[in-house]
């Protein structure tokens, strides 16, 4: 009876296991998709903090960066201060909020920095005119995989001191490959540096 009793709870609990298991991967699986498709650094779907600073790059000067540390872009297609990047842009070049007056960090000149109206409602910050974006394939401060790159149909530059684009070379990591019709890109890296390839 003992045996029979302890087969049927053992049973019964290797059901529930299954269960949550299925459940728990699928979860997982979500999450970790919403955090890939949001951003591949820390900010998240949309960098907030408002905060700008500048960081020296060994590849291309002081330029800008966010509130964690991350390098900032210009995207060349944006006109008069407006963003023209959302949806599946805005995904892999989530924008850099703000909660209010974005703040300068040290060496960035405060009357530069602005915000614009963002898709969604978000206030995004801009500097120069320009909105400002993170790369998801910058996993780590100090990256600019994404200079150079002409994802979703237009140039994408690190953003000097001066509010101007850097050197499209000067990435050594590729730019992400070049996707002009604004998909996603899986092929080569296509930045005159032609470093590596992000699958995207």
């Amino acid at each position: 009876m003992k045996a029979r009793l302890f087969g049927a709870c053992s049973l019964g609990l290797i059901a529930i296991v299954a269960v949550a298991g299925c459940g728990g991967s699928s979860s997982g699986s979500a999450t970790a998709a919403s955090k890939q498709g949001s951003s591949g650094n820390s900010g998240g779907s949309g960098n907030s903090g408002g905060t700008v600073a500048v960081a020296n790059n060994p590849q291309l000067g002081r330029i800008l960066v966010d509130s964690q540390g991350q390098t900032v872009y210009m995207f060349a297609k944006d006109k008069n201060g407006t963003s023209s990047c959302s949806g599946q842009c805005a995904t892999f070049w989530p924008p850099v909020v703000a909660k209010g007056k974005p703040t300068a960090g040290s060496g960035v000149t405060s009357s530069m920095l602005g915000t614009s109206k963002g898709s969604g409602g978000t206030m995004q910050v801009t500097y120069a005119g320009h909105p400002l974006y993170t790369y998801a394939g910058d996993t780590a401060p100090g990256q600019v995989k994404g200079n150079g790159s002409t994802n979703f149909g237009g140039l994408w530059s690190a953003v000097t001191t001066s509010g101007s684009a850097t050197p499209s070379g000067g990435s050594s990591s590729g730019g992400g490959g070049n996707s002009s019709a604004g998909g996603s890109s899986s092929g080569s890296g296509s930045s005159s540096s032609g470093g590596s390839s992000y699958g995207y």
